[in-house]
């Protein structure tokens, strides 16, 4: 599999090479072909061109293939194949979201309730102890508990940014345009 991209002012033109159409899809796939997985070479090549295109402009897809197909298929169904891959992974990529919120919430409220917890023992350590002894540990737990709070926060500040930014690239690729070059036309002429 070879591949270049070139692109213009309105359209984020990708280009792959191959040998053959099933060279794109995975091969121990047994779904009907508008439903099989894209081969994972094939989908890295795509998305990281994909990624590295002005988010504004509509992408397009130019598959180059070398060798004329045993089995004929459409443009349409290839293009309908990408596509339904494409939308199966943005319909992951929302699920992993929609998870990571849920174990966020609650590490969130796991995380508050250990930090009142420790709170109220700092508390009741600094009152019943004196000296430097009774400070360390009083001090020891207020520094526990908000170190409880770093997941939490870790997940709400930080984590869910990439998760939503392939969301929002699958979604693109979704309704990516695609046309097959046919390379064994040109080869004979």
């Amino acid at each position: 599999m070879d591949g270049a991209t070139h692109h213009t002012p309105d359209r984020g033109r990708i280009e792959i090479k191959v040998r053959s159409i099933d060279q794109l899809f995975e091969t121990m796939d047994p779904s009907p072909f508008i439903e099989k997985d894209l081969d994972p070479e094939a989908e890295t090549f795509i998305v990281s061109w994909a990624r590295e295109l002005p988010r504004s402009v509509p992408l397009a897809l130019a598959i180059h293939v070398s060798e004329k197909p045993a089995l004929e298929s459409s443009e349409d169904d290839i293009e309908q194949a990408v596509r339904n891959y494409f939308a199966y992974r943005k319909k992951l990529a929302r699920n992993q979201f929609r998870q990571l919120m849920r174990t966020g919430r609650m590490s969130a409220l796991i995380g508050v309730l250990f930090l009142i917890a420790c709170l109220f023992t700092s508390e009741a350590l600094g009152s019943a102890a004196n000296g430097s002894t009774g400070r360390i540990l009083s001090e020891s737990f207020i520094i526990i508990g908000w170190v409880a709070m770093w997941r939490p926060l870790e997940i709400f500040l930080y984590d869910w940014w990439p998760l939503r930014a392939t969301e929002r690239l699958f979604e693109r690729l979704s309704r990516i345009d695609v046309e097959v070059i046919p390379g064994w036309v040109s080869a004979r002429s």
